[in-house]
């Protein structure tokens, strides 16, 4: 683990083939493919999660689509509050969207939906949000995808926050699309 003052990087692999190894130990599994387009990066506090949130807002573009998952309290927000400031482009207020599950920024360039399915009960209820049509005009940030139940999108970047120390968190960044080309400017 690197020293909590550091941010590490992990290269990104750029799709080549590769023996990849799951787990450790006797029970670990190995299977050859293509590399996926991920990217490790340890985060030593919450203004380290929030300069992760400006650097992918630096590359995002309308049609785009961020998902933010992990545990309560992973940083998701933090990080949607930082790209969704980074694009607006001044201090804006950025509440929570999870009681209203949907939050739009007109102000921003390029417009952002940031929407929170925690609270979804059903798989269709994600429909009626009009996601999918957001991405026409707007760059959408979504936390608990997984509430979703199916893919949101194929072109889009993953974004996995994980706990690992008192105030620490390491993200995995995994690429889908044209987001396997901009990744390495995250």
């Amino acid at each position: 683990m690197p020293e909590p003052d550091r941010l590490y990087q992990a290269p990104v692999l750029e799709g080549s083939e590769a023996t990849c190894y799951t787990g450790s130990g006797p029970g670990a599994s190995r299977s050859r493919g293509k590399v996926k387009h991920v990217r490790h990066i340890d985060l030593a506090d919450e203004l380290a999660t929030e300069l992760l949130g400006r650097r992918i807002a630096a590359t995002l573009k309308r049609g785009d689509l961020v998902t933010l998952s992990g545990e309560l309290g992973a940083g998701k927000t933090t990080l949607a509050r930082a790209m969704i400031r980074t694009r607006a482009g001044v201090l804006i207020e950025v509440p929570s969207p999870t009681f209203t599950l949907v939050q739009t920024y007109p102000e921003t360039d390029p417009e952002i939906w940031h929407a929170d399915l925690y609270r979804l009960d059903r798989p269709g209820e994600v429909d009626e949000l009009g996601l999918g049509e957001a991405l026409d005009a707007a760059a959408v940030i979504v936390e608990w995808p997984e509430r979703a139940r199916r893919p949101l999108g194929g072109d889009r970047l993953d974004v996995t926050l994980v706990h690992t120390g008192a105030g620490s968190r390491r993200a995995t960044l995994t690429a889908h699309g044209s987001w396997k080309g901009r990744l390495r400017h995250v």
